[in-house]
């Protein structure tokens, strides 16, 4: 079989760029999965090649966004993939929302509307144009307008299109579709806003289960794009450096999880989260693993086996856009490919109101040290005489106790600090140090150090 395979309902060959492209894409918008049109493959599924590819996808932009109504920005993406030493460009058509999509300069008509039958486009009839009207999605943040009554500002968002070198002009919301059709700023304008009321939960626990939460933050209240960034930020503390030691002296280091699969996790939990529900996305962090959750299920019309094939429906397609625009997406469908190149698909629970991906920490305990410490008498005899936080977590009144220390001074200088600065015990709270609820915990780098006296001593 041919690289490509064959054309079917969801997948469309072109040797070159044609006038029917417009077609193509208003049938996989109207149908019930969407698809992908390869331009540069012939009919038989082999790659030939584009020439000047670049120009290519700027022309493809161009018609689509132009050519196509409603609009669907956020709902296609386009490029370049090599294949057999030829470079093909791929078009994602994601299923559209607000049915049906139509030519532009045929309106919503017989002759502007067409849908996928098997491997062809075929025109749609007043009958099926009008059921798919009926049918269409009504609540997406695009048509509902933002619940406040305070002027709405967006320097935030306006900074980071900029510094991707975007343009800022007075059409600057009306390109981003923030209105709804009557004119007034809408909900996806509200989430993006410099001040809003939405805010991502992000809970901490001591342990396992919920009984013990020992941090509680909220991150958000601004603009959607930069509380993505500080939970991005949060995870990256979170989700630390282990470093194995592999032989020749050569170290392996790797996240205890994997940092593109976590980032793509939470990227696609505010995307895809129903907000018009005002239930925001949740991030919870535990002893064994972290857990992000969305509300909303999976959108109407897009099956768990679909999902997990990377076939995306945008339950927002502005938000989509917008975060495609600030590279915190970089391709229709990428993220959950990438996730499943990493875990299996066993770490998904979905149901009908919530989607939650769950990835198990790995243990430090089977780690070696990322630094080599200095076996000074107070780091010697602090991580011998605290030993016993080997079988969990104890706070600084109990690691004292062990010391054998009356003075808090005395034991903080000289065996507390010694061994943090070490890194051969860490704090469960880092960023809160003088925390009332701050325990400690060796880590991977003291519980090594702890065997290597240990096998010195046999």
């Amino acid at each position: 079989m041919s690289r490509f395979g064959i054309e079917d309902s969801t997948t469309e060959f072109k040797v070159e760029l044609a006038d029917t492209l417009e077609k193509e894409v208003v049938a996989f918008l109207n149908s019930a999965k969407g698809g992908d049109i390869y331009i540069g493959v012939d009919d038989s599924g082999h790659a030939v090649g584009v020439k000047n590819p670049d120009s290519l996808m700027l022309a493809i932009s161009d018609r689509i966004k132009n050519n196509i109504l409603p609009s669907c920005l956020g709902l296609y993406d386009v490029y370049p993939e090599e294949h057999d030493g030829q470079t093909v460009l791929h078009i994602v058509v994601s299923r559209g929302t607000e049915k049906p999509y139509y030519l532009r300069r045929y309106g919503q008509s017989p002759a502007g509307c067409y849908i996928r039958i098997g491997s062809g486009v075929q025109q749609m009839t007043v009958g099926m144009i009008d059921q798919l009207y009926a049918s269409r999605v009504r609540n997406s943040l695009r048509n509902i307008p933002a619940p406040t009554n305070r002027k709405l500002t967006f320097q935030q968002l306006k900074i980071y299109y900029q510094e991707k070198g975007f343009q800022i002009n007075e059409s600057f919301l009306s390109n981003l579709d923030l209105y709804t059709p009557d004119g007034t700023l809408n909900y996806a304008a509200y989430l993006l806003a410099d001040e809003n009321s939405v805010s991502i939960k992000v809970a901490k626990y001591a342990g396992a289960d919920k009984c013990d939460l020992i941090e509680n933050e909220e991150y958000g209240f601004c603009s959607l794009i930069k509380a993505a960034h500080q939970v991005l930020d949060k995870l990256n503390v979170e989700n630390k450096t282990l470093t194995r030691i592999t032989g020749a002296a050569e170290r392996e280091q790797h996240r205890m999880v994997d940092e593109r699969a976590l980032r793509e996790a939470l990227i696609n939990a505010m995307v895809h989260n129903d907000y018009s529900s005002e239930v925001p996305p949740v991030v919870e962090i535990f002893s064994n693993r972290i857990s992000i959750t969305s509300y909303g299920g999976l959108v109407t019309g897009l099956s768990r086996e679909e999902c997990l094939a990377g076939r995306s429906m945008p339950r927002s397609r502005e938000l989509m856009r917008v975060f495609r625009d600030l590279d915190l997406v970089e391709q229709l469908g990428s993220g959950m490919h990438r996730i499943l190149s990493v875990y299996s698909s066993d770490i998904f629970h979905i149901s009908d109101n919530f989607f939650e991906i769950c990835f198990e920490r790995e243990d430090v305990s089977e780690e070696t040290p990322q630094v080599t410490p200095q076996d000074t008498p107070q780091v010697t005899q602090a991580v011998k005489k605290m030993k016993a936080i080997s079988s969990g977590e104890r706070d600084r009144a109990e690691l004292q106790e062990k010391v054998g220390l009356s003075d808090r001074k005395s034991f903080t200088k000289n065996y507390l600090n010694p061994a943090l600065e070490q890194g051969l015990i860490e704090m469960t709270i880092p960023e809160k140090p003088n925390s009332r609820l701050q325990k400690y915990r060796l880590t991977g780098a003291g519980k090594y150090f702890l065997k290597a006296m240990q096998d010195q001593k046999n």
